[in-house]
């Protein structure tokens, strides 16, 4: 299953790219929160988005991309690609905008379920580009089994990112 999402959001953002009206491509770097700050030193990250103006100041679309977390101590790097709907409102008059992302993300290792998406974030709206803020959450089955309760241990994997995005096409 995971092999058919991924190559659908490959194929979509291959057919997006063609066009390039509303396509944006960049990068996150962050700190981990939550169950995240406990395996993970930093999250690195690439972000792509489709997006469409639908009226004056708000855009929707897709969004996708990969975020790295690289562990610490005794824990293996992990990953996550998110297949998310975007928004983003852009304030009239002064260069501020606010976006979520919301959806599913894939994880990339073994023993990592794939979970719930939500990625709000608050930004500095330039003429090609934006500079972000976000807060980062994937709603996950971390793999590991709690003996005592006879079940597997839910955990949110989050980071605090910065971030930029380049427009293309515009």
């Amino acid at each position: 299953m995971k092999k058919l999402l991924l190559l659908g959001a490959f194929a979509l953002f291959g057919g997006v790219a063609q066009a390039q009206e509303g396509f944006k491509l960049g990068g996150h770097i962050g700190a981990p929160v939550g169950d995240a700050a406990n395996i993970s030193a930093f999250t690195l990250g690439v972000d792509a988005s489709y997006m469409w103006n639908i009226m004056k100041g708000l855009d929707v679309g897709v969004a996708t991309g990969y975020s790295h977390f690289f562990g610490k101590d005794r824990w293996d790097d992990f990953g996550f690609i998110p297949l998310a709907a975007s928004g983003k409102y852009k304030f009239n008059g002064i260069p501020l905008f606010v976006g979520l992302d919301l959806g599913g993300a894939i994880s990339t290792k073994d023993g990592i379920d794939s979970g719930l998406y939500v990625y709000p974030k608050v930004g500095l709206q330039m003429s090609r580009a934006e500079l972000y803020l976000g807060y980062q959450n994937i709603g996950s089955e971390r793999g590991d089994w709690d003996r005592d309760r006879d079940r597997r241990i839910d955990s949110n994997f989050g980071a605090i990112n910065l971030g930029v995005n380049f427009f293309l096409g515009k």
